[in-house]
């Protein structure tokens, strides 16, 4: 790696990049969420866009440190844009769940970013664990596990995610194999966090 790659001005521009994808991000969820369309109101409110992202964000980075910071500036950039457009676009006002979205940001987004990282590099059972936990908040925020039938582009798309994650990101075959064979109680483990997380927000 040469010193111009981690210059400040090229890692100011690479979180500006981040930045404005977010925002890009957010809009179009809300948009999404406005457009009268079942379909597109659940791509940009279930998770498996926005771990799909942040994934994808982790395997780009040169290290976790920046994959941890990058991500942490997309999905602020991206909760924020969704917001404000609801209450200075919409009209609808500004909502407290904003907070929560951005404490996510510095929390739990940094280091599912930066175990992706990891993961994508490092072949073995701890990569494809960490893999299964990224695919298994797909499975257990989706569609999949609640009515399907209702919702069946959501599903697909949740299975797609997942399927990416497990299957297109690991380094190795043993990696791969260790991620959708851990799928299943990963998707579990994610489910119950995602119920804990649902009774704070509430």
């Amino acid at each position: 790696m040469t010193a111009t790659s981690t210059s400040p001005a090229v890692v100011t521009r690479r979180l500006a990049a981040a930045a404005l994808a977010g925002v890009l991000a957010g809009i179009a969820a809300k948009a999404a969420d406005e457009s009268g369309q079942v379909w597109a109101a659940d791509l940009g409110s279930y998770p498996a866009a926005w771990v799909l992202a942040v994934a994808l964000v982790g395997r780009a980075a040169p290290t976790g440190r920046a994959a941890a910071v990058r991500a942490a500036v997309f999905f602020a950039a991206m909760s924020v844009a969704y917001y404000a457009w609801a209450a200075l676009v919409l009209g609808f006002g500004w909502n407290r769940l904003l907070v929560a979205w951005l404490v996510l940001s510095a929390t739990a987004v940094p280091p599912v970013a930066a175990a992706v990282h990891r993961a994508t590099r490092r072949p073995g059972w701890p990569a494809g664990a960490l893999l299964a936990g990224a695919a298994g908040i797909v499975l257990a925020g989706g569609a999949v596990l609640g009515d399907a039938a209702a919702h069946p582009v959501q599903a697909a798309a949740d299975v797609l995610v997942a399927a990416v994650v497990v299957g297109a990101l690991p380094p190795s075959r043993r990696t791969r194999l260790a991620a959708v064979v851990l799928l299943a109680p990963a998707t579990g483990l994610a489910a119950l966090g995602l119920r804990l997380l649902a009774a704070v927000l509430s």
